[in-house]
């Protein structure tokens, strides 16, 4: 099916979840100052389905995102001060890209790409992971790519978010699935020869669409359709108390990155001209001298514009720091829910 017919067909369930959420969630206010790492539309006509983003290092202001799916082997490098493509990078030696969900920047100054999903419920015996050096320079160029054969040590899984510890550099992956989802380990180094076995650490998460290290890597992000939560990363794999974050609801909800500095996070969507949209990062209660709140403790205006996941039973917060209720919930999950079975069936293995 092509790209346009898919996007035809998504576009009334979409435009029904963002009208409910425009009435069930106040959106989340922008920085007040313009420029690099503040809130921007993605203007190239050729990025309908940004699945994922990744703040450069090497180039303060830039994201990396990529299509998720019929667009080939390319990534682009998006400036956040104009929201144009700045570069467009073909990868080679990577084969033909199946479902490509999701991006990351490792400590190694490796852009780290997840083929990692699969819309079938878990068909495919194993999946790939590309791995580039960040470009130096912001140019149309093709850059060699290394690729990693990858399966799961319980079975073939969905996934649509891969994380690479800012000091370790590891490579973690979560499951996408309603309840039940989970986190997965990679190997302490990838290896082009053979397959890479990622385990499951033992972390419950649910209906994870994208996720991301804090930069110092004590924190991690996970994201859903209807909201985002950060765990304390414990080190061996393990998550502390989730705690709910502010986040906007943008439709088909896909993709969150920390900014470089770690003072924001940016959360990104599917489709053309999509918003990317900027959250200060708040300090919790008990931190500031270096000082850690209790885990489980709540950021100051978690809520505010955003939800637990889906599944997690929170309440959204009016704005007025009066909770928006359930029922404004269980509407706008219903509708998801209707969308993503529309989306379930619109790719088939290839």
């Amino acid at each position: 099916m092509s790209r346009r017919t898919r996007t035809a067909r998504r576009r009334p369930v979409a435009a029904a979840v963002l009208a409910a959420g425009a009435v069930l969630f106040p959106a989340v206010p922008a920085s007040a100052a313009s420029g690099a790492d503040q809130d921007f539309v993605i203007e190239d006509p050729r990025i309908t389905e940004s699945s994922g983003l990744a703040a450069s290092k090497r180039h303060p202001g830039v994201y990396w995102t990529h299509n998720d799916s019929d667009d080939g082997a390319f990534l682009y490098a998006v400036d956040s001060r104009t929201g144009k493509t700045v570069a467009t990078v073909t990868m080679t030696g990577v084969g033909e890209p199946r479902d490509v969900e999701a991006i990351s920047l490792g400590p190694d100054g490796n852009l780290y790409v997840g083929d990692i999903g699969d819309n079938l419920g878990g068909t495919w015996d194993h999946v790939w992971i590309y791995r580039l050096p960040e470009p130096a320079e912001l140019r149309d160029q093709t850059v060699a790519a290394t690729q990693f054969t990858v399966q799961y040590e319980d079975g073939p899984r969905d996934a649509e978010a891969l994380m690479v510890h800012p000091k370790t550099g590891r490579v973690y992956l979560a499951s996408k699935k309603q309840s039940g989802g989970r986190l997965y380990a990679g190997p302490e180094k990838l290896s082009a020869q053979g397959v890479n076995v990622f385990r499951p650490t033992g972390a419950d998460v649910d209906w994870v669409t994208d996720g991301a290290f804090s930069p110092d890597g004590s924190e991690l992000v996970l994201r859903s359709y209807l909201g985002a939560k950060a765990y304390d990363w414990k080190g061996d794999g393990s998550l502390g108390e989730p705690r709910r974050l502010s986040a906007p609801l943008l439709g088909q909800s896909e993709s969150v990155t920390y900014t470089a500095d770690g003072t924001g996070l940016m959360y990104g969507a599917e489709g053309t001209r999509s918003r990317v949209v900027r959250v200060d990062v708040e300090k919790r209660d008990g931190e500031g001298d270096g000082g850690k709140a209790p885990e489980g403790t709540k950021s100051p205006g978690a809520g505010a514009g955003g939800a637990d996941g889906a599944g997690g039973g929170g309440e959204a917060d009016g704005g007025d720091g009066k909770p928006t209720g359930t029922a404004g919930l269980v509407v706008v999950g219903a509708v998801v829910l209707v969308w993503l079975g529309l989306r379930k069936g619109r790719r088939g293995a290839k």
